[in-house]
């Protein structure tokens, strides 16, 4: 994409790809340090495909923490596991990066190995570095206990002893108090339990960088790029969250949409590939791709040209339900129903049977609107959020201080939004609970955890809107309990 639309190259080569990436993406070539990209992007949170940030709590946590280098993403994502997060590191590194000069410090050895990570044992090199300089173990046995500790190693618990009595020992011939050597000791075994290799960590930080420089310079190739390689699963999600950084998302149109999202002209809009639409194959996009356009029915349905084993009656109905055929409806058809089944549905072989399909199927007109939804949803990725929740609506919420859900206020804690899937779990203990998928009017997809769920009584109804009041946890996420009273159904 940025080749096409930067450097006038139309089918750019592997070589030409590669020499892109070796000139300006090379770690090697690469200004780390410019603070235009950790300011645009990890301190803004605007997080489209940037590897390691894929997630809601890892997003919420950089913002916080707002990284100045690859050393603190390195220490954000390291920190970002279920074991730092449940010992509450993640607020003691934010406090302590923003206060750093609260910090002590056990001797000037120990400022050198953990100043950047703000006094924390984050990586376990730090573990190895600090056993080598402050208790006189060597490099090798360093490596050890790091590995004991983490055990990846032996394990041994005499292994393990031997390297602590010899730790204790170094550190007090080091002038080190024997009390605040233990305490060292203890903080290593601490921090082992979720230590992270810091030449792992910052390998994939220099990745995320890199997502992070493409984002800032190049948001529109960006984008593209990331709805094509997102999988089904996630891709209302992703163009969810195009929408909410400003794209607008162009309509299948079966004259227009190709087998990648592109770009326009002006860089704003995006265009939807027919590859995105479930249930139709490569061999039909290219059977059309090669004899478009196509402008009526006829031209559709009797080109001599067409493989129509290929482009067959399948392929047609997940154009047509998909709204790829919506420009192609003339004023023969009372709607996109009628087309859909005088065209498709009873597919004619002939154009006398085409006029009387028109005739026979003229009263069905247009699909319904919960039609359209579940079409447009489950074929395309696209939600049509206009015809679930008015404008009306959404301005009447606003007068009233009713936020969406992707606007949460902690001390409000009521909002509205639009339930898209409900995903049945059960707690160890086998209680029923839902982790409930919603989406609103910024086209943020959100998750809330709805405890105490009677799944005989319990009712929510999918792509219909919502108000309640829900609690929030910056780690967590949204939760709620007693669905059947704090949810209420918007007209």
């Amino acid at each position: 994409h940025i080749l096409r639309r930067h450097h006038g190259i139309e089918e750019p080569t592997f070589a030409q790809i590669r020499d892109y990436y070796e000139e300006n993406l090379h770690p090697d070539r690469m200004d780390m340090n410019n603070p235009e990209i950790y300011e645009n992007i990890f301190h803004k949170g605007k997080w489209a495909g940037v590897f390691q940030f894929t997630e809601q709590g890892a997003q919420q946590f950089c913002v916080r923490a707002k990284p100045d280098n690859i050393i603190d993403v390195s220490a954000i994502t390291s920190i970002f596991r279920p074991g730092p997060l449940s010992a509450g590191v993640d607020a003691d590194y934010v406090e302590a990066k923003n206060h750093p000069q609260r910090i002590s410090y056990l001797s000037d050895e120990a400022r050198e190995i953990t100043e950047e990570t703000f006094g924390f044992l984050i990586f376990q090199e730090q573990i190895a570095l600090l056993a080598h300089k402050l208790g006189g173990l060597t490099l090798d046995e360093g490596n050890m206990l790091r590995k004991v500790l983490t055990k990846k190693g032996t394990g041994k618990g005499s292994v393990k002893e031997k390297l602590r009595k010899k730790f204790i020992k170094g550190c007090v011939h080091n002038n080190i108090d024997r009390d605040e050597a233990q305490s060292l000791w203890d903080k290593f075994e601490f921090f082992s339990g979720y230590g992270f290799n810091k030449s792992h960590a910052v390998s994939y930080s220099i990745i995320s960088y890199q997502c992070a420089w493409l984002f800032n310079y190049y948001p529109a190739e960006w984008m593209a790029a990331f709805l094509d390689k997102e999988p089904e699963s996630r891709k209302e999600k992703a163009i969810n969250i195009a929408k909410q950084f400003g794209f607008k998302i162009a309509p299948l149109d079966v004259n227009k949409s190709g087998t990648v999202w592109e770009i326009s002209e002006d860089g704003k809009t995006l265009i939807q590939p027919l590859t995105s639409i479930k249930g139709l194959g490569m061999a039909a996009i290219e059977q059309l791709l090669a004899h478009r356009p196509v402008n009526t029915a006829e031209e559709l349905l009797f080109n001599e040209n067409i493989i129509y084993s290929k482009l067959n009656k399948k392929s047609l109905d997940a154009l047509c339900r998909g709204g790829a055929l919506d420009n192609i409806v003339d004023d023969r058809f009372t709607g996109r129903k009628h087309f859909w089944s005088a065209c498709v549905v009873d597919r004619p072989k002939n154009l006398k049977k085409l006029g009387e399909n028109i005739e026979l199927y003229r009263p069905e007109g247009d699909f319904t609107e919960e039609e359209i939804i579940q079409f447009k949803s489950e074929l395309t990725g696209v939600f049509p959020i206009n015809l679930v929740i008015s404008p009306d609506t959404v301005q009447r919420l606003q007068e009233k201080y009713i936020p969406p859900i992707s606007e949460f206020d902690e001390d409000l804690q009521v909002c509205w939004f639009i339930p898209r899937k409900i995903v049945p779990r059960k707690t160890k203990n086998g209680k029923a609970y839902w982790i409930l998928e919603v989406i609103d009017s910024n086209n943020q997809l959100t998750k809330i955890r709805c405890w105490g769920i009677r799944p005989e009584k319990d009712r929510v109804h999918l792509n219909r809107p919502y108000m309640a009041k829900l609690k929030y946890d910056q780690n967590w996420g949204f939760s709620t309990y007693a669905v059947g009273k704090t949810f209420k159904l918007l007209a």
